[in-house]
């Protein structure tokens, strides 16, 4: 996980005053996304509930593995539609 940044930085600073201004950096399904914020790199993730939550390297773990398990299955899905329709 990358550590955040000094709190005596200035971006840091405009985080605070601000808020932080997260992008959308990862889908890892149609769900679940991780998002990263521009000025301090700060990292959430949305958790079980659907909140969003600090991305440590347990959501991490967490995340990686869903996203395969997701991409196994809309592969077999798609496998599985191109089949049917061809009968």
């Amino acid at each position: 996980m990358k550590k955040t940044t000094n709190s005596s930085t200035p971006l840091h600073w405009y985080c605070a005053i601000f808020g932080h201004n997260y992008e959308m950096t990862r889908k890892v399904t149609s769900h679940v996304k991780e998002y990263t914020c521009k000025c301090c790199k700060h990292q959430l993730t949305t958790n079980s509930n659907g909140k969003l939550t600090e991305l440590t390297p347990k959501y991490q773990e967490i995340n990686a593995i869903l996203e395969k398990i997701y991409t196994r299955r809309m592969v077999r899905l798609k496998n599985k539609s191109l089949s049917s329709s061809i009968y």
